[in-house]
């Protein structure tokens, strides 16, 4: 990718309609560039209406990506609910690629008090599985398992990285505010350099090239993230983020996920061509 781009997490909240294609719309209208399609509660767009997504993107030159369910689980102790969360991932993927987004974001597992090492283990054969579907069927997106704000939840830094260098089709999205939330941690410019840094050993300067990024304020306890905030609301330090971002010639999309969607995106946008 050319340049950073920044957009919302679903339809503006300023839209004309609810719908993803007057979402694509305002998100033109507002000078942003990119908006990811929130199937957070089940996949329920069907293939005609992923279509003419398709048409109206490409119209506006809107990138697109997908958030599959929350609903996952690929370390659970039921066999249909790995089932059901590998054909949830699949759905979003399958769907998501005729209204052309290219990057498939999801929350992978949950520890459930296994060993972290474990857990690994059952995620990656099953996203091996998962992947051997997607190549057999055509279906070229890129899976970008996210870093998680819950210390419950599968989804370090280090974990989505792993994936990322050891699975074909495989790259991260990472969610600059869960790494916060995870340790209170992760919130001035030298602990973003160390991300971005640590980023690029492991997939390369192709890694900052290509980043998916998930930004919003949050609020966070003990256990980690509780809710999405404003970035008014919130301490986290999205300056000191955009500047690493300037620094380290960082390319890609930048989702902002805060209650405020297109308000906070332009804000980060704007702050970012004050040069960050």
């Amino acid at each position: 990718m050319k340049s950073l781009i920044f957009g919302t997490a679903g339809t503006p909240l300023s839209s004309a309609g609810r719908d993803s294609i007057q979402g694509i719309k305002r998100v033109h209208e507002l000078g942003l560039g990119c908006m990811e399609l929130e199937f957070v509660r089940g996949v329920r767009m069907g293939a005609d209406t992923a279509k003419n997504v398709r048409k109206q993107k490409e119209t506006q030159g809107i990138h697109l990506s997908v958030h599959a369910p929350y609903y996952l689980n690929l370390n659970s102790n039921e066999q249909k609910k790995i089932i059901a969360s590998i054909e949830r991932i699949y759905q979003s993927a399958y769907i998501g690629s005729l209204a052309g987004a290219n990057n498939i974001v999801f929350h992978p597992a949950y520890y459930l008090k296994s060993p972290a090492d474990s857990v690994y283990m059952q995620v990656i054969k099953k996203m091996e599985l998962l992947i051997e579907r997607l190549n057999q069927e055509n279906i070229d997106v890129t899976l970008r398992p996210e870093t998680t704000g819950k210390q419950s939840q599968f989804g370090t830094l280090e974990e989505v990285l792993r994936l990322s260098s050891e699975l074909e089709g495989v790259k991260p999205c990472i969610d600059f505010a869960h790494l916060h939330a995870r340790n209170g941690m992760n919130n001035n410019y030298n602990e973003f350099v160390e991300i971005l840094e640590m980023v690029e050993n492991v997939l390369g300067t192709d890694g900052l090239k290509n980043m998916h990024i998930h930004v919003s304020g949050i609020e966070y306890g003990a256990k980690g993230e509780i809710k999405h905030l404003t970035l008014n609301e919130s301490d986290f330090n999205y300056k000191d983020m955009l500047k690493s971002f300037k620094d380290y010639n960082v390319k890609g999309t930048i989702v902002c996920e805060s209650p405020n969607l297109e308000i906070d995106a332009k804000k980060m946008k704007e702050q970012y061509q004050l040069g960050g």
